[in-house]
């Protein structure tokens, strides 16, 4: 999909569309200002606001998202159950669960923040940069699905073990291993040792 503005704005109450701004930060995630999504994602990328959500149902499995083929950015690949950017001035924990139940049609039962991490991943495919400061949650989803198909191709729930089957066989997004590293600990002590995580 051809990348234009259309694809990087959001339509307001009024039918209009509006460019969707992210914070951008520095090292420390403090904020310094806005940029358009597009323009913070191109090359180099602006380091920028995001987050990543991790919900596991009742037997400590992982829910997985693939990306819908209309994104603009990485599209049909598998990554995280949720991720994305919060309006400026929006908390991190309110946008994971607002786009959390934009995207999936459900809400998580539990959502705990799971620390931060940074990193930069160009997309070879589409040119973009995930230059990202990225606020990391956990939690568990016991209500069922009702997936936004312009948000979400399919869903899955694995193992550790269906996992690492799935990612040697399947594309996934550049930051998927990044933010499901930097979140294993959280993740561990939610799930309990015997999840295998």
């Amino acid at each position: 999909m051809p990348i234009t503005p259309a694809t990087a704005t959001h339509r307001t109450s009024n039918g209009t569309a509006d460019p969707i701004l992210l914070e951008l930060v520095d090292e420390d995630g403090v904020t310094i200002g806005t940029a358009e999504k597009l323009a913070a994602h191109q090359a180099p990328g602006q380091l920028h606001r995001a987050f990543s959500v991790f919900l596991f149902d009742e037997r400590g499995r992982l829910l997985l998202q693939q990306r819908a083929l209309g994104k603009y950015h990485s599209p049909g690949v598998w990554s995280n159950t949720c991720c994305g950017h919060p309006y400026p001035g929006e908390a991190p924990f309110a946008a994971a669960a607002r786009r959390t139940y934009e995207e999936l049609g459900a809400s998580p039962s539990l959502l705990a923040e799971a620390g931060t991490v940074r990193y930069n991943h160009p997309d070879p495919d589409s040119g973009l940069v995930e230059q990202e400061y990225n606020h990391l949650f956990v939690g568990l989803l016991q209500a069922p699905l009702n997936p936004d198909p312009d948000e979400v191709g399919a869903t899955a729930f694995v193992t550790p073990a269906e996992l690492a089957e799935r990612h040697a066989k399947d594309t996934f997004s550049s930051w998927f291993m990044t933010v499901l590293d930097a979140a294993r600990p959280a993740v561990r002590e939610l799930t309990g040792p015997s999840a295998g995580w």
